[in-house]
């Protein structure tokens, strides 16, 4: 059984957590302070620091446990055998953007705060985490266009991530059911994506 002690930290560190995802998700990463942090859960600054480093550290207990799960369902369609490598392209897309309006209040802090280039070796766990599902998207459009050029199939991602995000900037202020959204979204974005690879297969040529 834990102590009163423990329980009072625990609390403590769920609420600096809590009130880090709200202000990060209302005036983004870079805009907030730990001393508005600090205020906002109903604690000193300096007892922020006893529980975590800094605001990065902040940043990855947020967002590493979401993008964990989220490459994991990559990986496991991108394994799959008995589908084609374009249905593969499409799973793995619509996963993504379904992770992406589930979380649309905080998925451009996981995604995109402190962010490094893809094409670079990144320092933080958060930007390893974030280009090994960039990684698992490029292979999928490789195993669909067998591109032998590296720096062209990077482009190709870069283009089709693009439009990935251009989906999400779309639909992330909609407030209908997110399951209602994506029933009505699937049938024109598995299009766009018959129509990018269409376009990048005649690119090749």
């Amino acid at each position: 059984m834990k102590s009163k002690q423990e329980q009072r930290s625990e609390e403590t560190k769920k609420l600096i957590l809590d009130s880090a995802a709200n202000l990060f998700a209302k005036k983004g990463y870079d805009a907030v302070t730990i001393r508005e942090i600090a205020k906002d859960a109903g604690c000193s600054h300096t007892a922020i620091y006893l529980y975590f480093k800094d605001k990065e550290t902040l940043l990855h207990q947020l967002s590493l446990p979401p993008l964990h799960e989220l490459h994991q369902k990559l990986q496991d369609i991108s394994r799959e055998d008995s589908i084609s490598s374009e249905s593969k392209l499409k799973e793995i897309s619509l996963e993504y953007i379904f992770f992406c309006l589930k979380n649309r209040n905080m998925y451009d802090v996981f995604l995109n705060a402190k962010s490094s280039r893809v094409d670079e070796k990144p320092e933080l766990e958060i930007n390893r985490l974030r280009i090994a599902i960039f990684e698992l998207l490029k292979s999928t459009i490789q195993e669909n266009l067998s591109i032998s050029n590296e720096e062209q199939l990077l482009a190709f991602s870069r283009i089709f991530y693009y439009q990935l995000n251009g989906v999400l900037s779309t639909y992330s202020y909609q407030h209908e059911p997110l399951d209602v959204l994506m029933e009505r979204l699937i049938p024109t974005f598995n299009l766009s994506i018959e129509v990018l690879l269409i376009g990048f297969q005649e690119k090749l040529k």
